[in-house]
């Protein structure tokens, strides 16, 4: 049975009153940090021992029990306490039930400031990486897709209007590009959270020899916190990794959100397997893709926990006060939140067929080979002000007619630009628009092709 006396029991007389330990307790949610605790906890003893703080022997009999603790959570065998507000307290109270008076030593130079924050710090850093290697399998699924469907030519929209023609290879690689950024701000993310802030203690530091940077060398960071107010006072490495999160979470978004509309009816571009779809309770006949709304639906929940961490700290006075306890809150739910989103991501790209006949069809609408068109007079002289004209006077005649703009003979295109001869055709249709595109990040066929092989290769475990 744990002891559950308060740590500050010698200021106090009274009890503290059940309803205020319930209310401020928060192991309920951050015994996640067990295993970052005990961590920290063996390097600090480590250090303390090195200092002549603690002898070799405690420092071993520490050790053996903040190990021996770790087991029992992992295989549920610990019980948490509420009465002992957290899992810093829990473990020390587990560890001094264990080894006694040795067990109290553990927290000499440390405070559950810098020690919550040390945590916290190793806990994002795990979970960066954790995020990272999602987000790259999440590409190589995209990437694959896009080899199955190399060829396969798609509206581009604007303003969800048919634009221009692009490879379906080529949309799908665009979202490979936005995920690489992901990654790249997880990791820049990861150099301001990869340093320790032990040997701040509360805000001031302490009084006692200690070597901060021995311990920081030992839990593999990049180097100490350089202000103890600083240390201990802050949380901006937790709203900057929330700040990746949400972004993340946007991308995953805008994709489900495409995907939708892709798989209504109304467009018809693209399948997905049943297995990852839901019914309707009352509709027989209907296929919902549910998995793709809520998807949709969890950015909202992520950009909540972002804005919840920006309140929670926008008006707080150094160094530390217990508003931040909340932070916990929000950063587990957005990780989890944000990985479960990548892991089902994954798999709904690899269960996605597109339907090439439907989508071909859509090409045949909306003059995508306009824009190539008034390039076409472009080439033959024509300011591209007054080519952009031109070709609006004759897609206006195309509607009213009812035809494509390749269904126009060289008469009629000459009744509107006498630049306009027979080579016009060559230009016309997605497939001939698709084959003239140039520059090393457009659709042209070649530049996908390269943009596919780059990142086989960047991607291949």
């Amino acid at each position: 049975m744990k002891q559950e006396k308060k740590p500050w029991a010698g200021r106090f007389e009274k009890e503290t009153q059940p309803l205020v330990e319930a209310f401020t307790e928060s192991v309920s949610f951050d015994w996640r940090l067990y295993k970052q605790d005990i961590q920290g906890s063996i390097a600090h003893s480590t250090m303390l021992a090195a200092c002549g703080l603690l002898s070799s022997e405690e420092r071993d009999d520490i050790i053996r029990a903040l190990k021996e603790i770790q087991k029992e959570i992992e295989s549920n065998h610990f019980k948490f306490s509420k009465k002992l507000e957290d899992v810093h307290m829990n473990i020390e109270a587990a560890l001094i039930e264990r080894i006694g008076e040795t067990g109290e030593k553990l927290h000499t130079a440390r405070s559950r400031n810098d020690q919550v924050a040390l945590d916290m710090r190793l806990w994002c850093r795990e979970e960066i990486h954790s995020i990272i290697g999602l987000t790259e399998g999440l590409q190589r699924e995209l990437v694959s897709k896009a080899g199955q469907y190399i060829e396969t030519i798609i509206p581009g929209f604007t303003h969800l209007q048919h634009a221009q023609p692009v490879l379906l290879s080529h949309y799908l690689l665009a979202y490979v590009e936005m995920f690489e950024r992901d990654k790249e701000r997880l990791a820049d993310c990861l150099s301001r959270v990869n340093k320790s802030p032990l040997g701040a203690c509360a805000l001031a530091g302490t009084t006692l020899p200690i070597d901060p940077a021995m311990t920081a060398k030992i839990l593999g960071f990049q180097s100490i916190c350089t202000n103890s107010v600083d240390a201990t006072g802050d949380r901006d490495f937790c709203i900057e990794f929330a700040s990746c999160l949400s972004i993340l979470a946007m991308h995953v978004s805008r994709l489900a959100e495409e995907w939708i509309l892709w798989c209504t009816e109304e467009f018809g571009f693209l399948d997905i397997d049943e297995s990852l779809c839901t019914g309707s309770s009352i509709m027989p006949q209907k296929k919902n893709p549910d998995a793709l709304e809520l998807l949709r639906a969890k950015c909202a929940r992520v950009y909540g926990g972002l804005v919840s961490l920006f309140t929670l700290m926008k008006a707080l006075p150094l160094s530390y006060n217990r508003d931040m306890q909340e932070d916990k809150v929000a950063v587990f739910d957005m990780t989890s939140t944000v990985s479960a989103s990548l892991k089902l991501l994954c798999v709904i790209v690899r269960g996605v067929s597109f339907k090439v006949d439907n989508i071909k069809m859509a090409c045949e609408k909306g003059f995508l080979d306009a824009t190539a068109l008034a390039e076409y007079l472009v080439q033959k002289g024509l300011p591209f002000r007054q080519a952009h004209e031109v070709v609006g006077k004759i897609v206006k005649k195309a509607l009213k007619d009812k035809k494509k703009l390749a269904g126009l003979s060289v008469d009629e295109f000459k009744k509107f630009s006498s630049l306009i001869d027979s080579d016009v055709y060559d230009l016309l249709g997605v497939e001939n628009c698709i084959k003239h595109y140039k520059g090393p990040s457009s659709t042209a066929p070649r530049a996908v092709r390269k943009r596919l092989t780059f990142w086989d290769n960047k991607l291949k475990t």
